[in-house]
């Protein structure tokens, strides 16, 4: 009677878990999705390619443009099919978590909600950057609402995965925060440069070189906190080995983009893998800053198994 009873109670865990297993992995699925299409919308820039649907939502009036296909067609239109994609999975992630919302975590659906009004939101300045004819600051609210939207699924993620703190983050938490707002707003910098072609224009004409020079002395405070961040989880003895990885991938990821950034400079952005590239590791840097911060947040808390 009672090993019944047991045996009863572990497959009701394991029922009532198998939606949060459906939506943690659907979450991290968007998220790559999302990392995709920002790498693939700098590629569309650098590649001035912005424009090369001339119409929107349609390109050249067609869902497939066969006969004006091209590479810059191809990019514009493959970053607009990627984003249809990532807009119906964030309605399939807000549909399931209030669906399943008695067995999930109270924030869940909510969380998913806000998700889902910022990929709306992003689809909205999406149109507007081209029948705006890529007004600078449609373009950089575009990238910002983007890095935003792929913030929230990384928080999502995180918080949904099983883990066990050990209570040593202390104050981690809070240099992870520093760290992930100053890189977050040092890619909002970056994503104006580039908008405005402000590199371009300064070497050209020394127009717009407060920009460019906003953006190279804007490396500095990120670059600290993320190093402080690095440097206090080798000092912290017992701490989380997933924190202490996420805090080696940083420090990976700050040299690379530091690097990245230079060599840009020096080339004046005419290799254009390298500016996407660039582009891309910023944007994995805040993630797995945001990642680092979640579980930072966890390790402190009393409940120390899944969100």
């Amino acid at each position: 009677m009672t090993e019944s009873v047991f045996q009863s109670s572990i497959n009701s865990i394991k029922e009532t878990s198998q939606p949060q297993v459906w939506i943690r992995r659907l979450v991290w699925k968007i998220a790559i999705a999302t990392l995709l299409l920002m790498a693939v919308g700098s590629a569309t820039r650098v590649m001035n390619a912005g424009l090369a649907c001339p119409d929107w939502p349609l390109c050249y009036g067609q869902l497939v443009p066969t006969r004006q296909m091209n590479l810059q067609v191809f990019l514009e239109w493959f970053h607009r099919l990627d984003a249809a994609l990532i807009g119906i999975s964030a309605i399939a992630l807000s549909g399931l978590s209030w669906w399943y919302r008695r067995v999930l975590p109270r924030w869940l659906p909510w969380a998913a909600t806000f998700a889902l009004f910022l990929i709306v939101f992003q689809g909205v300045l999406g149109g507007l950057t081209v029948t705006q004819l890529l007004r600078f600051d449609i373009v950089t609210a575009h990238l910002g609402t983007a890095l935003l939207f792929f913030t929230t699924l990384i928080v999502i993620g995180t918080a949904l995965l099983p883990y066990q703190g050990t209570k040593a983050a202390g104050k981690l938490r809070w240099l992870g925060l520093s760290a992930t707002v100053l890189v977050y707003l040092q890619s909002i910098i970056g994503g104006l440069v580039g908008s405005r072609w402000a590199l371009h224009q300064c070497f050209a004409g020394s127009q717009l070189c407060s920009v460019m020079n906003a953006h190279i002395l804007g490396v500095v405070p990120p670059t600290l906190a993320t190093i402080a961040v690095v440097w206090f989880a080798w000092k912290t003895p017992g701490l989380h080995k997933n924190l202490r990885v996420l805090a080696n991938t940083a420090a990976v990821l700050v040299s690379l983009q530091i690097l990245l950034g230079i060599a840009t400079f020096k080339l004046h952005l005419q290799v254009e893998p390298l500016t996407v590239t660039h582009q891309a590791v910023g944007a994995s840097l805040l993630g797995v800053l945001v990642a680092f911060t979640v579980l930072a947040i966890r390790d402190n808390s009393s409940q120390q198994s899944t969100i």
